[in-house]
């Protein structure tokens, strides 16, 4: 950018130094490696703390249901006492979250852990943008945001690797204290950040908050218990029941509800003439609309694949987070390239064409990988699927990211902001949660209907295993458990033979859901607005509304 005078020469603006971006950098790089890291140490954590792989998703989903809930009142906090102490307050709580997950001797203390990494987050995630939007301006400002982008899919694929090996060689309990050492060095760095001071007139309206975070909660937690607790009819496991029914459709419907309220309560709010918590003009246009649904299906479908390829690898496999690592390679490294090398076509292709193209081709993946999946994830046709698979998600991650921040008009920036946090992060959640749920309970279906067709199976030695808790276990752990009954050795067999075929069945058709949910997806990236690079207003980082 230059300024000029009649008896001046053009003279180039100062450019601020990038070493503040360095530390944002990392902050993107510390919550998308801590959620990363999560299901590349799946198997260690099943076995340390003797739990079922979906207990260990609860923690992911805590993480994303907490970010979810906390998001839009952590903005709010971030303008009122100002950021950059409210970044380092925060940084330093992911730390002991950190702490919490290296030292933590049940599976409870690493979900109080995500619980925790999920407030801090709550706050980091709005502040990025509004960071970025104090230090950086122009040219610098663009690169600035788009670096968010890749530092996300550069956490994916540095946490398979880096994760995978550690957890390996030394143990899952050594890959958080990377969260540690990076958490430490987003400290150091934020004392090069420079920030306005907090905005006292920012009013934060509690009503709205309560609505949104308990919505955002019965709804993530009835989805993520859909499988323990019952669809309809309530399970064992379930903590009540009401007249029989399962609690988990309850608390979606719960959820559902609070959400309508705090819509209705922010536009009588609005009305009254008070500052809402979120402006609901960002959902105004079918743009806005269009970006919000596209942006949470691409983040449910990472968050499922994530989920589903480590449970079948370390759990059914039996393989190491090594070899999870190898796996999800092709998948990461293609997410990162393809994040920063998409945005190169925004000049000659809409949001729309490249959305819509994007949808179709991890639409394609997945109908294909259902067809070519076998208990071997490192066939060259799966490699194939998750490399184009890659491909759509790594240009839809960065087209959706960019066109939030630029579809709404510039004094909602901070609001676009809020909003992408909470849709990105609930997303992740109900991902892992739907994942999980679907795949179990399909898991259960295949089993009860395939001993029909294994009369080698007598129904004495049905009986004797709980059909009800049906979960993915590897061959060795089924056959510890079945040498307790009073099976004979061709039975065990048999019994292996029948779970492995219902284990496949249940992630076939489970990737043919959702391939049927990337297909109805194009439906809303048909509706993304072109694309007009612009700066972030100040109004991210003050509040301001003029």
């Amino acid at each position: 950018m230059t300024t000029t005078t009649a008896d001046q020469a053009p003279v180039q603006e100062a450019r601020a130094s990038w070493i503040p971006m360095i530390g944002l950098f990392l902050a993107q790089i510390l919550m998308s490696y801590n959620v990363s890291a999560l299901p590349v140490s799946l198997g260690g954590m099943v076995e340390t703390f003797r739990v079922p792989p979906t207990d260990v998703s609860t923690a992911i989903v805590t993480y994303g249901l907490v970010v979810a809930a906390l998001v839009m009142v952590g903005a709010k906090i971030g303008q009122r006492v100002g950021w950059v102490l409210m970044f380092r307050i925060v940084v330093g709580l992911f730390a002991g979250s950190a702490i919490m997950m290296v030292f933590g001797p049940s599976v409870g203390w690493v979900i109080a852990a995500q619980a925790v990494a999920g407030a801090s987050a709550a706050i980091i995630v709005p502040s990025l943008v509004a960071l970025i939007a104090e230090n950086y301006h122009g040219r610098q400002q663009e690169t600035a945001i788009g670096s968010l982008g890749s530092a996300r899919a550069l956490a994916g694929v540095s946490a398979f690797l880096i994760g995978g090996t550690l957890a390996t060689l030394v143990g899952w309990r050594q890959v958080f204290v990377v969260v540690l050492v990076i958490a430490i060095a987003v400290f150091v760095l934020s004392f090069r950040l420079r920030g306005a001071p907090g905005n006292p007139g920012i009013k934060i309206d509690l009503v709205a908050a309560l609505l949104i975070g308990l919505g955002i909660v019965a709804l993530t937690l009835g989805v993520n218990n859909l499988n323990s607790w019952g669809l309809l009819v309530a399970r064992p496991d379930a903590p009540f029941d009401i007249l029989g029914l399962s609690p988990a459709p309850l608390l979606i419907l719960i959820g559902l509800v609070l959400v309508q309220l705090f819509f209705l309560w922010t536009r009588r709010r609005t009305k009254a003439g008070k500052v809402p918590l979120v402006s609901l003009s960002v959902f105004g246009s079918s743009r806005e609309r269009a970006a919000v649904y596209a942006m949470f299906i691409v983040v449910a479908l990472e968050a499922a694949l994530n989920f589903t390829i480590p449970l079948y690898i370390q759990i059914v496999q039996g393989r190491t987070p090594f070899d999870t690592s190898l796996a999800m390679l092709p998948f990461n490294l293609t997410v990162f390239f393809t994040a920063m090398l998409v945005v190169r076509f925004y000049r000659r292709f809409s949001p729309r064409a490249i959305g819509m193209f994007s949808f179709g081709l991890t639409t394609v993946a997945l109908v294909w990988l259902a067809f070519v999946v076998t208990n071997n994830w490192e066939t060259l046709p799966t490699i194939l699927g998750l490399f184009v698979f890659g491909v759509g998600q790594g240009a839809l991650v960065t087209l959706v990211f960019n066109v939030l921040v630029t579809a709404s008009p510039k004094e909602l920036a901070g609001d676009v902001g809020s909003v992408r946090g909470t849709t990105q992060n609930l997303a992740s959640a109900v991902g892992t949660a739907v994942a999980g749920a679907l795949l179990v309970g399909m898991l259960s279906v295949n089993v009860i209907s395939s001993l029909a067709d294994h009369p080698e199976i007598p129904p004495e030695l049905a009986s004797q295993v709980d059909l009800d808790r049906v979960n993915f276990v590897s061959n060795d752990r089924l056959h510890e458990v079945l040498e307790q009954t009073d099976a004979t050795p061709a039975q065990v067999d048999a019994a292996v033979a029948l779970n492995e075929e219902a284990r496949l069945s249940a992630l076939k058709l489970g990737l043919l859901i959702l391939a049927g949910v990337s297909a109805l997806a194009i439906v809303p990236a048909s509706r993304l607005p072109n694309f007009r690079p612009g700066e972030i207003p100040e109004s991210v980082a003050t509040g301001a509304t003029d």
